[in-house]
């Protein structure tokens, strides 16, 4: 029984991370646009990450595309601003994006 517990704990905290805002972004209607791993209108979330990895200032960019939009990062689709997403959710998001892999 205990090993099944740890087993348990062990399984849900590996993939608590690529869940861990993935309904955040759904109520906030990111995936309709966007998906994990494949472009719809707008780019993968993974192709998000990769693009940005290392950059020192990417968090703090992406929460100003999130909530104010941006155009011309990623082709001639530009992304609206999301008045429906305040700051703290965006850098929930943003951290969530960036920690893809």
């Amino acid at each position: 029984m205990k090993r099944s517990l740890i087993v348990l704990a062990m399984a849900v905290s590996v993939a608590a991370p690529a869940m861990a805002d993935e309904a955040l972004a759904k109520s906030k209607n990111c995936m309709s646009c966007h998906a994990i791993d494949k472009k719809l209108v707008g780019p993968a979330y993974k192709e998000v990450a990769k693009k940005y990895a290392g950059q020192k200032d990417a968090a703090a960019t992406l929460v100003t595309h999130v909530m104010k939009g941006s155009k011309g990062v990623w082709g001639p689709v530009p992304m609206p601003a999301n008045p429906q997403v305040n700051d703290a959710e965006a850098k929930k998001l943003v951290d969530w994006v960036l920690s893809l892999k």
